[in-house]
This record gives C-alpha cells, sequence and structure tokens, in this order.
C-alpha cells in the first residue's frame, strides 16, 4: 500500500481496523433494521388503503366514506415513517461514511485516508447524535419515494366510487349529492379533497428542489 499519511498523522493499526471492522457491521446491522420498520409502516398504508378499497366497492349501496377516511390514516403512517426515516438515517451515514472513506481506499490498494476530517466527524457524530435530516425533508422523501402514490391510489379510488355507482354519473349534481357527508355539502368535501391531495404533493415537489439545490454542494454524508 502507497503511504498518504501526513506529518503528525497516525495509521489505524490492526486492532483499530478490526474495531472499525466491527462498527461497520453494528451500523450495517441498525440501518437494516430500520429500513424494515419503514418497511412495516408503507405495508399498514398499503393494507389499510386496500380494505377501503374493498369495502367501498363491495356494492353499489356501499359508502365513499371509508376511502375519505383511509386517507388521513395513510397520512398518519407517514408521519410515523417520517420519524423512523430521520432515525434510518443515521446509521445509514454512518455507514456510508465508513464505506467511502475506510474501505474504499483500502480496496484500492491505499492507506484510509486522515486528513479529509471525515473520521472527525464520524467521531463528533457518536459523541453527539443528532439528526441528520429534519422532520419535514423526512416527510418529503417518504412522500416521493411511497406515500404520493398511495395517496393517489386513495384518490383516483374516492372519485371511481362516485363516478360509478350506483350508477354512472350524468351530471355534476349527482357527483355533489353522492360526495355528501352529513351537514357538509357534496362541493365542500370534493373541494377539501383536492386542497389535501394538492398540499402534499405541492410539498413534496417543492421540497425535491430544495434538495436537489443543496445536493449542488455535497457533504461527506450524502
Amino acid at each position: 500500500m502507497t503511504d498518504s499519511r501526513h506529518a503528525g498523522e497516525t495509521p489505524f493499526n490492526a486492532a483499530q481496523v478490526g474495531a472499525l471492522a466491527h462498527l461497520y457491521r453494528a451500523e450495517v446491522y441498525r440501518s437494516t433494521a430500520w429500513r424494515v420498520r419503514l418497511d412495516n409502516t408503507t405495508n399498514w398504508a398499503v393494507v389499510t388503503t386496500g380494505i377501503a378499497i374493498s369495502a367501498s366497492f363491495s356494492s353499489t349501496s356501499a359508502s365513499p366514506l371509508p376511502l375519505v377516511l383511509v386517507g388521513l390514516l395513510v397520512v398518519f403512517f407517514l408521519l410515523i415513517e417520517a420519524r423512523r426515516f430521520r432515525y434510518f438515517d443515521v446509521w445509514r451515514l454512518r455507514a456510508r461514511a465508513l464505506e467511502t472513506h475506510f474501505y474504499v481506499p483500502m480496496l484500492s490498494g491505499r492507506e484510509p485516508a486522515l486528513d479529509t476530517v471525515w473520521n472527525v466527524r464520524l467521531a463528533q457524530s457518536y459523541q453527539s447524535p443528532r439528526h441528520r435530516i429534519s422532520f419535514a425533508a423526512a416527510v418529503a422523501r417518504r412522500l416521493r419515494y411511497n406515500y404520493l402514490w398511495i395517496l393517489l391510489i386513495q384518490a383516483v379510488a374516492y372519485y371511481g366510487k362516485l363516478a360509478i355507482h350506483p350508477t354512472p354519473l350524468t351530471n355534476l349534481s349527482e357527483l355533489w349529492a353522492r360526495a355528501a357527508i352529513g351537514p357538509f355539502p357534496g362541493e365542500l368535501v370534493v373541494a377539501a379533497g383536492v386542497v389535501f391531495h394538492g398540499a402534499w404533493g405541492l410539498f413534496a415537489v417543492s421540497w425535491y428542489y430544495r434538495e436537489r439545490r443543496r445536493r449542488a454542494h455535497p457533504h461527506f454524508t450524502d
């Protein structure tokens, strides 16, 4: 191996390399465990949406209300998953830092460099743990990856239910009558649904472009 050390730097000895190897295994295990938790909440959202669709389309006289309520339940799962994603992101970034700054140089025939401050930042992460991503950014990422599609399916199913049951729509007055929920007129219910789904879509898109600007200045943990 070539020596890439600067004056005053201490190379990793065999014991330290072994300790870092065990540390990497631990970080991969923790990121995998939290990855499974993310999948669990996504599965809950998919299953509950499927149940709501089945209940609403079970007969022509079945109410579309389950499809309205499941949208709120999906958002609840989204918020839970965003919280879990913030923890997953910590373990993922630590493992990634070890891969790119410790293992890659060794596999390339070089000594891991200590002059790029990656080891200092990693040590600070262990000494003072903190989330690397905000809750809003975590929500936006889970929206883009999974939940926008679930909400889109829920919206299409709801408006499809109104359009075909009990008979195909012939005019807008029928749509408003079918969409009415108790004292709330159909116009208000439909408008609320459009605002609800549109707001989540705009939120996801705005954070997407915000993250693109941030990635223009990459960090070692990105």
